[in-house]
C-alpha cells in the first residue's frame, strides 16, 4: 500500500479478502455469482474523531485488524492496481478475534 494515504479522522483504508471461489460442497463459483466482499484486512487508521472538547477519541480498530463491514459501506479506491475501500469505523460491524 502507498504510504503516502492516511486517512483523515475516524476513517479506516480496508483491504478486502478475496470472495469465495468455491462453495462448501466444492461447487466454483463464476465471478458474476460471488458476492461482494464483507472482510477485510486494516492497512491505516485515522487519527481518531475530532470531540467537542479538542481532543480525538480512540479507535476500536488498528492496522492489520480483520474486520466486517457492512455490504454497501464506504468507498472503493485503487491505488497501484490495488482495490481498497475506505471505511468509517462506524462502518465496520464486527472485528474478527483470532
Amino acid at each position: 500500500m502507498n504510504a503516502n494515504l492516511r486517512p483523515l479522522d475516524d476513517r479506516i483504508v480496508v483491504k478486502p479478502v478475496e470472495a469465495e471461489s468455491k462453495t462448501s460442497g466444492g461447487i466454483f463459483l463464476p465471478d458474476t455469482a460471488k458476492e461482494k466482499p464483507q472482510r477485510g484486512v486494516v492497512v491505516a487508521v485515522g487519527p481518531g474523531k475530532l470531540l467537542e472538547n479538542g481532543t480525538r477519541s480512540t479507535l476500536s480498530v488498528a492496522v492489520e485488524d480483520e474486520v466486517i463491514y457492512g455490504k454497501y459501506s464506504g468507498s472503493d479506491i485503487e491505488i497501484a492496481g490495488e482495490e481498497y475501500k475506505i471505511l468509517r469505523e462506524s462502518d465496520v460491524l464486527a472485528k474478527i478475534v483470532k
